[in-house]
């Protein structure tokens, strides 16, 4: 087994500033890659990559996103507090380098749909956008927003409002098998990877040895 290095909170914060972004930011594993689809009330859109989305609940619904803190214009909270309502599109692997180059600063004018070649797509009466080339889209209503007081990063909960995705993707018990969207995953800032496969457990109790469902 190879030595472990220690490394101090002293040392985190003497890193130099790049270093220590992409070391911090690589510490959580890996990470799903999505695209938040908003737009404003004039109806100007905005296309932003996230790796910050996590599970809140099951009923309702809920689904949580950290944006970084609103010291400098953030279009897409701008939008979301606007509008309350947004989407989050996972990427794939057939479109994963123009979902990163959504992260570029453009202008509020210039919307990352046109700039990065990805396609909006308005379903029924929902009035974000969607990523028309993802295969998982989600539409969700804000529900509650926090501004978190150790560091100034936003809080975003959000109540599922619909979603679309292609149906061979769904188990018979309503698992997601994100291996057959070619979904892509995120380390850190810049980094991106394709799941290979997806072992499940079966349901874990205090006396009964876990065994392999798939």
């Amino acid at each position: 087994m190879v030595k472990q290095t220690l490394i101090t909170q002293a040392q985190i914060i003497n890193m130099e500033q790049r270093y220590r972004n992409h070391f911090v930011n690589s510490l959580s594993g890996f990470k799903s890659a999505n695209l938040v689809g908003t737009q404003d009330n004039s109806g100007q859109t905005n296309l932003s990559i996230v790796s910050s989305v996590f599970h809140l609940g099951a009923n309702p619904a809920l689904m949580g996103l950290i944006i970084r803190p609103h010291s400098v214009p953030r279009h897409t909270f701008e939008n979301i507090k606007q509008l309350g309502f947004y989407t989050l599109n996972q990427v794939s692997h057939e479109f994963y380098q123009q979902a990163h180059q959504t992260s570029a600063r453009y202008e509020k004018e210039v919307t990352e749909f046109s700039a990065t070649g990805l396609e909006p797509e308005y379903i029924a009466d929902f009035v974000a956008p969607f990523v028309k080339q993802s295969k998982l889209k989600i539409g969700l209503k804000l529900v509650e927003h926090q501004t978190l007081a150790c560091n100034g990063t936003e809080l975003i909960v959000g109540e599922i409002q619909c979603v679309l995705i292609e149906p061979n993707a769904i188990d018979e018990d309503g698992f997601v098998c994100l291996q057959q969207l070619n979904t892509v995953a995120v380390n850190g800032l810049d980094g991106y990877s394709a799941p290979q496969k997806s072992t499940r457990m079966s349901y874990a109790k205090p006396d009964k040895a876990p065994s392999i469902l798939k």
